[in-house]
């Protein structure tokens, strides 16, 4: 969120707040969720963020805060047992989409723009065919970017790029040329401009392997690139200063940063960690790992 106020989630209903720059963390857990598993927590200030729930059914919810953490309000509460949210992207305070697993041969996008007050789905109609069994991996709360007013990229685990220009309204589809399989796919997809992006993933189960774990995009995600330099599976990639900065990737192996925009990468000794995000126009970031641990980065000038 920014330098000295992050907010992080995990099992068990786990979230917390630091509004000291990571010296000290403080439980801001739902009352009723203590079993829940939020894999997705997107903030806006100290005081208003939204945290998403992954599982079957009733467990995928989307709850939001305008008090620090106070008080939860259930914005989105599943019904439908095919349902499995994977993660979410916000615009703004006001304007964001969800993602699900693919349910009938069908993809599940829901939007708002309200601030959460409704959800509504993106009529399948209006959505391209999901491949058998197509969904996103619900790992690091990063497979669904967005940038500027209107656009947005959802990563799937056939390695399939969904893309909208118009807020949510009508989609097409694109075919990244990265590693599929049972583990493996896109894990997380970022955008620095409504052009410049790029998606990375790799094989969670065999994650020193290289091959195939990154690709990007120049005209917006209708075409992409393979590109080469990654030391292994990467669950998050993120531009820091708001796309002007250098960009990172992140697994729980290491981390590797490139300078142009992911044509070339230089590896970063470090722990490994399953997610990471910068502040906004920030070269501070947090990161999130295993074992509750958390970490705060900052790239120097």
């Amino acid at each position: 969120m920014s330098a000295t106020v992050a907010w992080a989630s995990g099992a068990n209903g786990t979230i917390l707040r630091s509004t000291d720059g990571g010296t000290t963390w403080q439980p801001r857990g739902i009352r009723g969720a203590e079993a829940l598993d939020f894999r997705d927590i997107d903030a806006f200030s100290d005081r208003v963020a939204y945290a998403l729930s992954i599982g079957p059914g009733e467990a995928s919810r989307i709850y939001k805060t305008i008090d620090g953490g106070s008080g939860w309000d259930l914005q989105f509460a599943n019904l439908d047992p095919h349902v499995f949210l994977d993660s979410m992207a916000f615009w703004d305070a006001e304007r964001g989409v969800a993602f699900s697993d693919s349910v009938d041969g069908k993809f599940v996008v829901f939007t708002t723009r309200d601030g959460g007050r409704k959800w509504d789905r993106v009529p399948p109609h209006r959505l391209p065919a999901a491949l058998d069994g197509e969904g996103a991996f619900a790992a690091s709360g990063t497979n669904v970017a967005v940038n500027g007013r209107d656009r947005v990229w959802i990563g799937t685990t056939a390695g399939r790029v969904l893309r909208s220009i118009d807020g949510g309204n009508t989609w097409a589809v694109s075919k990244a040329p990265v590693h599929v399989g049972k583990s493996a796919g896109i894990f997380s997809i970022a955008f620095r401009s409504p052009s410049e992006g790029i998606v990375v993933g790799g094989d969670f189960n065999r994650a020193d392997e290289t091959h195939d774990n990154a690709a990007v995009t120049h005209d917006g995600g209708t075409t992409w690139t393979v590109v080469s330099g990654l030391r292994g599976y990467r669950s998050v990639a993120a531009w820091s200063n708001n796309g002007r900065g250098p960009l990172l990737a992140i697994g729980p192996t290491g981390a590797d940063m490139s300078l142009n925009n992911g044509g070339t990468w230089t590896s970063i000794e470090c722990d490994g960690y399953d997610t990471m995000s910068f502040a906004p126009a920030s070269r501070t970031g947090w990161a999130a790992g295993d074992k509750g641990r958390i970490a705060k980065l900052t790239i120097r000038e």
